[in-house]
């Protein structure tokens, strides 16, 4: 293998590592500048500790390199470590070794950094590492840096051990003690596994066989390696294959199990067959065994199951999924299936029950698929989704007719997109293509095109259906229909067609069912998006009164806490949307929640809980990116890139852009929310022609009736405020006044004063302040008892703003400070340095200033700061709300009275040190 190869090696080990990378790149960087410490780079066997470490010892070249290892049967011999980091006999002593590596150590790294690499630190002798420590706290300036690499658990290996010896115990407390300095590889993620899977082998693995295998060897790359080299690259393409152990692993696991005595072997077989969380009278009662504590106590000493104690019960698990799996390869086949026989009977859980008879037959059965079937309806109805795809998928591989198998697999992929998981559901789109063309079809892929944001092919899919169904014999399948054109119409915002489709889909479907209950909800949407708020509200009522149990809560929840948010009431909106947001116990909607959650982000930023917001979006996003619901990634990432812009993180608020970014030909649901967080980033950042392109694509809508009805998307006076700021006073005119009247008449508080900011700013801007004045107060009051400090906040910096340009200085201090106050409070760092320099323009407070300064104007000093910290003219303008000419005026007076002659003789001016310093 040559250098390259070499090289290609390493970077496949360190897939998913760029952050640990990152982490012992910096310890190695600080021993450099002389701070010598211990770092300690800790996890379990096989997840790629050691390759972390080579990589940044091959980028590290310059350092110079000792390295040694603990071995475990050299773990009770005192200094057995130091005496292979000093070449010499034995020493007396702790003491004696520290001087020594001390004298060492201080002598080599000399010539250059001195990198000490322990490796299997856990079976280190205790003596040893005393030693490293002592000689460590000796030092002072040295450029030492012993990493230790070591196991978290000593169990967690390929070859568990059964006893912990009492040398290696006292080494892991050692080790407890340098915690607060450690790297820890974490698991890698599915993509990270779709990745090794490419690299490695060649496998294009999709999504859920990747998240399958990561379950499987809970994320290891060693394990997955081995089993992406052991298992034939077919099995891959089957939906949740039963995934042996690696074949070292399965080996020393049955080694463990053969020296445990029969009742431990029976229990720890029959936990195979129950899985995780076996109640152990379950499990002692199919291993016939009528005192199990003994075997328990026995499994557990062998590494090989872990007891769980509840309140009057006990649950038995096993140590890693990979235990189980070997467990299960040494059961035979017969065997196998006459245990899960006998669990079948012995269970009253009708799910569990008919999962282990699944088990246990080996080919088609029709009987069994139709009971299955009628289990998965019965789930369905209480919108267990995720339970109701994978009862219906085992369903149509016991069916022995096309047909059924085919009905009960569309049915299956319709319940994985109502669970959220589109991933798999686009794994299955390709067989469910090559299908007869049927209603049922055209529907499942409809509703699996609008998850994935393709409006034009889920209008294609569903027009077909529409027309092919016939609503005598297919009344189920018209409300199914109507109940996806709901949701076409909530993805193209259309208020009308949300109304309408609604209402059929309420008469058509059983009023039980969860896709009437989500219509129903999500009427008085589309009534508010309408303007008719007083129907919406009456129509929410009226469904709260006969809400059902289960999940179906959860989409009445998230449609009136929209409502309430766009009405002006973010606290009924706020816990709302939280009861909305958890899916707990796998019922529930993913795609639902969030839902809530992007809205509950939004809500949490209008009442000024931006930390509480963030930590939403987080969230949101982990799961959104495990679901792939794109229908739903816009309105998440948005709220996180306008806080980060506000915050000055650029580099955060471009990441959420770039994962919330849409395309035109998209839902409009998911370009809106895009181009308002281009829009709002844009606006932070100042730059307003970059807010007009932003919003561009919502101009230029073909309809827009129901994004513009006041309350839902709030870009009127975003792209309103833009025009004003670019000196186009006619067009910002033309623009508001239909808004402006909208907002009247529908008495919506906050939109009015939004717009009534735009509308003070350029009334101000066309030289009548009285006027400007009066739209500001009036702004101000609409917002005086709504709960929204960033609305209250801009308004105030527009108004302070206005009023400085207009010369009434003293007012826009007292005003501006109001903003400042209030943008401290959020955290909005950005608009923070922005009232800091109105306020120093207006010239109302001195303060001491860079020498030769002095005798600048305030809005000369103002000017200047932003010119000498390479803000264009036409920049500086915008930022100080002054003309491009007025600024070239000041810069004339500036560069006259500093005598300067040049920006950059400007910005070297102002790099002095102030008076005083």
């Amino acid at each position: 293998m040559n250098d390259r190869d070499d090289r290609a090696e390493l970077r496949r080990h360190l897939i998913g590592r760029v952050a640990e990378s990152a982490a012992l790149t910096r310890a190695v960087d600080a021993v450099r500048a002389g701070r010598p410490a211990v770092l300690l780079v800790e996890g379990p066997a096989g997840i790629g500790k050691t390759a972390l470490v080579d990589h940044v010892l091959a980028t590290r070249e310059t350092c110079a390199t000792v390295r040694v290892a603990g071995v475990s049967w050299e773990s009770d011999l005192p200094l057995g470590v130091a005496r292979q980091l000093l070449r010499a006999g034995a020493q007396r002593s702790v003491l004696e070794a520290a001087d020594l590596l001390h004298g060492r150590w201080t002598a080599d790294q000399e010539d250059a950094p001195l990198l000490v690499v322990v490796d299997d630190a856990h079976w280190a002798d205790v003596e040893s590492l005393r030693a490293i420590r002592s000689a460590l706290r000796r030092m002072t300036n040295q450029r030492v840096l012993v990493v230790l690499v070591a196991r978290d658990e000593v169990h967690q290996t390929a070859e568990p051990h059964a006893d912990t010896p009492l040398p290696v115990l006292r080494t892991l407390e050692f080790l407890d003690g340098c915690r607060d300095d450690a790297v820890r590889p974490g698991p890698l993620t599915p993509e990270d596994v779709r990745t090794l899977a490419h690299d490695a082998r060649g496998l294009a693995l999709d999504l859920p066989a990747a998240r399958h295998l990561c379950r499987h060897t809970r994320g290891n790359p060693r394990h997955i390696r081995q089993l992406l080299t052991e298992i034939p690259p077919e099995t891959w393409q089957d939906w949740r294959p039963e995934l042996p152990a690696p074949a070292r692993y399965t080996s020393a696991v049955q080694h463990r199990l053969t020296r445990c005595g029969p009742a431990a072997r029976a229990l720890v077989e029959a936990c195979a067959i129950l899985d995780d969380d076996a109640p152990l009278a379950e499990a002692a009662a199919l291993a016939d065994i009528a005192d199990p504590l003994p075997a328990v106590d026995e499994a557990r000493a062998a590494g090989l199951l872990v007891a769980g104690v509840e309140p009057g019960r006990m649950l038995l698990s096993f140590a890693h999924p990979l235990t189980r799996a070997a467990v299960l390869t040494g059961i035979g086949l017969a065997r196998r299936a006459d245990l899960h026989r006998s669990a079948a009977a012995s269970t009253e859980d009708r799910g569990r029950r008919l999962a282990h008879r699944v088990a246990a037959t080996p080919s088609a059965d029709a009987a069994l698929a139709e009971e299955l079937d009628r289990h998965a309806t019965e789930r369905a109805r209480a919108g267990e989704w995720a339970a109701v795809a994978d009862t219906l998928v085992l369903a149509s591989r016991l069916s022995p007719g096309r047909a059924a198998r085919e009905d009960r697999l569309l049915r299956a992929v319709d319940a994985m997109i109502g669970a959220g998981d589109v991933p798999q559901a686009t794994v299955f789109a390709g067989q469910l293509e090559s299908f007869h063309a049927g209603t049922l079809r055209e529907v499942v892929l409809g509703y699996l095109a609008i998850m994935r944001g393709r409006p034009a092919e889920a209008d294609a899919f569903l027009t077909r259906a529409w027309r092919s169904c016939d609503p005598k014999l297919q009344p189920d399948l018209m409300a199914r229909i109507c109940q996806r054109r709901v949701l076409h119409a909530l993805g193209r915002w259309d208020g009308a067609d949300l109304v309408t489709w609604a209402r059929r889909a309420v008469e058509v479907a059983d009023p039980t069912d969860p896709s009437a209950i989500e219509s129903e909800a999500v009427l008085g949407l589309g009534l508010a998006g309408s303007g008719r708020y007083e129907e919406a509200v009456a129509a929410y009522e009226a469904v709260a009164a006969r809400l059902p149990g289960g999940a179906q809560p959860q989409r009445f929840h998230l449609g009136r806490g929209w409502v309430d948010l766009a009405l002006d009431a973010p606290e009924a909106a706020r816990r709302r949307l939280e009861a909305a947001v958890p899916t707990g116990y796998r019922m529930g909607s993913t795609r639902i929640s969030l839902w809530a959650q992007g809205l509950l982000a939004r809500t949490q930023f209008a009442l000024g809980t931006w930390p509480e917001a963030l930590e939403t979006v987080q969230r949101a996003a982990a799961r959104l990116a495990e679901v792939r619901i794109e229908f739903v990634r816009p309105l998440v990432h948005w709220t996180a890139a306008q806080i980060h812009a506000l915050r000055g993180d650029w580099d955060a608020a471009d990441r959420h852009l770039n994962a919330g970014a849409a395309a035109p030909h998209q839902y409009e649901v998911m370009l809106v929310p895009s181009c308002l967080a281009r829009a709002q980033v844009a606006e932070a950042r100042g730059d307003y022609p970059r807010v007009l392109e932003a919003l561009s694509p919502i101009v230029h809508l073909p309809s827009r009736a129901s994004i513009d009805e006041p309350g839902f998307w709030p870009w009127q006076d975003v792209y309103a405020n833009a025009l004003v700021m670019t000196g186009r006073l006619e067009e910002a005119d033309a623009f508001l006044a239909p808004y402006e009247e909208l907002a009247a008449r529908r008495g919506h508080r906050s939109t009015q004063a939004r717009l009534g900011l735009v509308r003070g700013r350029l009334t101000g801007a066309l030289g009548d302040i009285d006027t400007a004045r009066t739209r500001f107060e009036q702004a101000l009051a609409h917002l005086e008892s709504l709960p929204l400090p960033y609305d209250r906040a801009r308004v105030n910096f527009s108004y302070g703003q206005t009023l400085r340009r207009a010369g009434k200085r003293r007012e826009a201090d007292t005003v501006l400070t109001n903003a400042r106050d209030t943008y401290v409070t959020l955290g909005a760092r950005t608009y923070v340095a922005r009232c800091d320099r109105e306020i120093q323009a207006g010239g109302v407070h001195t303060a001491r200033v860079t020498p030769g300064l002095s005798h600048l104007t305030p809005q000369e000093r103002a000017v200047a700061r932003l010119v000498a910290a390479g803000a264009t003219n036409k920049q500086t303008a915008l930022e100080l709300y002054i003309s491009v000419k007025t600024v070239q005026y000041h810069l004339t007076h500036v560069y006259s009275k500093l005598g300067v002659h040049s920006r950059s003789e400007l910005a070297a001016r102002f790099k002095e040190p102030p008076q005083g310093a």
